[in-house]
């Protein structure tokens, strides 16, 4: 790969994970040429999307014509090499991809599925957006959400101190606060 590109350091690559889940809306959310615009218009160069059980086939391209070079894949038995080597994560609002990808300080949008029951998981994306750990979309939001992006926001989480969320989830299901 590095003989193809041989200024691999500008290699920007935003990583795309559905989990085990099905999230076509995601998929074709970002496979759009509205979102693939806005991706280059911010400096990334490189679109890998972790598909899942979706049956919505992203297109390919090779980025000849200056365009973002996009691939995909359905599954892999460990995902942390794509997140150790993206410039920029999107993912579903699962709690193990979210913590996993903050743990290694690479900047987020969580896009929560609106198709879900019951959807938690909307709740702890949108309490650490409120921190400013990461960004919070919804498929329809996500390429505004990527044009106004300012990573200069973050605020680094700092995984250990477990109450702020335990908390979060007694709330949730009902439990008094200590």
């Amino acid at each position: 790969m590095e003989d193809v590109n041989n200024h691999i350091e500008s290699k920007r690559t935003v990583f795309v994970t559905v989990g085990t889940t099905s999230f076509d809306s995601l998929v074709r959310t970002v496979d759009s040429d509205q979102v693939k615009e806005a991706l280059l218009e911010k400096g990334y160069t490189h679109l890998v999307i972790q598909m899942g059980r979706g049956s919505y086939i992203p297109k390919k391209s090779s980025g000849e014509d200056g365009s973002l070079v996009v691939d995909y894949f359905t599954f892999s038995s460990s995902i942390a090499d794509y997140l150790r080597s993206a410039s920029l994560v999107i993912s579903h609002a699962g709690s193990g991809s979210i913590f996993e990808t903050l743990r290694i300080a690479k900047p987020l949008i969580v896009v929560v599925n609106e198709d879900l029951m019951d959807n938690h998981q909307s709740e702890l994306a949108e309490e650490l957006a409120e921190r400013k750990h990461l960004f919070c979309a919804r498929p329809q939001t996500l390429c505004q959400v990527i044009e106004s992006l300012n990573l200069d926001t973050i605020v680094p989480y700092e995984p250990g101190d477990a109450n702020p969320v335990a908390k979060l989830i007694n709330k949730h299901l009902g439990f008094p606060a200590d």
